[in-house]
């Protein structure tokens, strides 16, 4: 008769636990094939349970085909030998080192957002108002362009503080830019020719080629991409930031824009994807007007995110559509489901139009124009100062420092390193690095801890300035 003991059963139910036991004698080898079992009544009786809890039992295993039962014989355990057998034990863990956090004191290549900035009490209000007045709305599928109350919302927003007249049959909500990238590829066609800027943020690069489209570098000059250049690479559209580009801090003037926009219109299958990811965090005057702005042709893909202005871990991006792209997409691509949550859409629409977006993001341009601030001002009294030199400090989230020195970037961002900062160059972001930039190291600030800034500064000088007469000439 099979005896097992219920006093370890933890958190299982009775029929749970029994059902585990009895697989495991089966796999184990303990009961063999085409043994009988106790019938459901001795066995309840046997181990002072219910008889349900031993049918319950019985039929899972059954349903998972340990056993078979023969009709007014009984139930009788499987030939499972052919069968590749089933750990009864869950596998050994091993730690994914990608998971961990780096060890590094400060880390000037991130720009995540530092959970003391995000509006989480305001958030989690209206998580608990969306579940009790959007109940209903919830449990509808959404459009394939998003939840009609939020696009409105993102429209409405758009016209207040970039100056765009769209509607919001224009905008596609998506999962992150990566996934509206992707939409834009399927849209516009993979024979196209996509132009990015040189250098850039590789990310886009690499979602064009694993794509399997052509994917073409264009150089830049002091106003941004060079229209000379962009015409030699025969390319269709062209993907740009022109109010502030990463990694340099170019902002397109306007005259460039008009000149990009008249390559825009020379061909009829030509567009652009204006990027437009941090626009709201210009730190001195009004944040730059989007190229769409000044779009009367409808040549201009507009994009955005929530992930810089709220948190980069909310994956909730948008994209704005010339209306013919529009038609365009709502013909072909409107079977896909939206990938944000009903939830998460209901919830950033009230975030929007009742306000707390605008202040939050006045409250967010303060703090970052202050953290900035108190960066630049280590960086200024170092007795180092003379040896760099700050450039584009205005333009967004981050600024470059010029380093005066004979180390190669490798030895700069190695010397860095040991020190415990982490850092980039400006020469990581050029596809064609026979005419990357050498020396410059970009900085990022959102993401660092106030606290650390001082000591973060010292350590940085430390260590690009080290041992000055051990280097190799670049």
């Amino acid at each position: 008769m099979l005896t097992y003991s219920f006093e370890k059963r933890g958190n299982d139910s009775l029929y749970e636990y029994l059902y585990k036991r009895i697989k495991e004698d089966i796999l184990s080898g303990t009961l063999t094939a085409d043994e009988k079992l106790p019938s459901k009544r001795n066995l309840a009786k046997h181990l002072d349970i219910s008889t349900i809890t031993v049918e319950n039992a019985y039929n899972q295993l059954m349903a998972e085909g340990y056993l078979y039962s023969v009709s007014k014989k009984g139930f009788y355990v499987n030939d499972i030998s052919s069968q590749m057998p089933i750990a009864p034990k869950r596998p050994e863990r091993i730690p994914d080192v990608r998971d961990k956090k780096n060890s590094y004191f400060t880390d000037f290549t991130d720009n995540a957002t530092r959970p003391d900035s995000f509006p989480f009490t305001i958030w989690n209000k209206l998580m608990r108002l969306t579940m009790s007045d959007y109940a209903d709305e919830l449990m509808v599928r959404s459009p394939s362009g998003g939840i009609l109350l939020l696009r409105e919302a993102i429209a409405d927003y758009l016209y207040q503080f970039r100056g765009m007249h769209v509607t919001p049959e224009q905008i596609v909500v998506g999962a992150g830019t990566e996934y509206l990238y992707n939409m834009i590829i399927q849209l516009l066609g993979q024979d196209k020719t996509y132009a990015v800027e040189d250098p850039g943020y590789q990310k886009i690069s690499h979602i064009y080629d694993a794509n399997r489209v052509t994917c073409v570098p264009v150089a830049l000059d002091e106003s941004g991409v060079n229209t000379n250049a962009l015409n030699e690479t025969q390319a269709d559209i062209l993907h740009l930031s022109p109010s502030h580009h990463f990694p340099t801090g170019i902002v397109t003037p306007i005259n460039r824009r008009y000149e990009l926009l008249t390559w825009a219109c020379a061909k009829k299958n030509r567009y652009i994807i204006e990027d437009d990811y941090d626009s709201e965090f210009r730190l001195v005057g009004k944040p730059i007007p989007a190229l769409q702005s000044i779009d009367t042709t409808g040549k201009v893909i507009y994009m955005n995110t929530f992930s810089k202005s709220l948190s980069s871990t909310i994956r909730i991006s948008y994209m704005v559509l010339p209306k013919e792209l529009c038609e365009k997409y709502n013909h072909h691509l409107s079977f896909y489901s939206c990938t944000v949550s009903n939830f998460e859409q209901y919830t950033l629409y009230q975030f929007i139009e009742r306000g707390h977006l605008e202040k939050h993001i006045n409250r967010m341009r303060n703090h970052y124009r202050i953290q900035r601030d108190r960066i630049l001002t280590c960086i200024r009294n170092h007795p180092y100062f003379s040896r760099v030199k700050i450039k584009e400090e205005h333009a967004g989230l981050h600024f470059l420092l010029e380093i005066d020195t004979q180390y190669s970037d490798e030895e700069l961002i190695k010397k860095a390193a040991q020190k415990g900062i982490r850092i980039t160059c400006l020469s990581q972001y050029y596809r064609n690095r026979t005419t990357s930039s050498s020396h410059t190291i970009i900085i990022n600030y959102s993401g660092i801890q106030p606290e650390r800034i001082p000591e973060s500064i010292q350590l940085l000088f430390d260590g690009i300035f080290s041992d000055p007469t051990c280097h190799t000439t670049n």
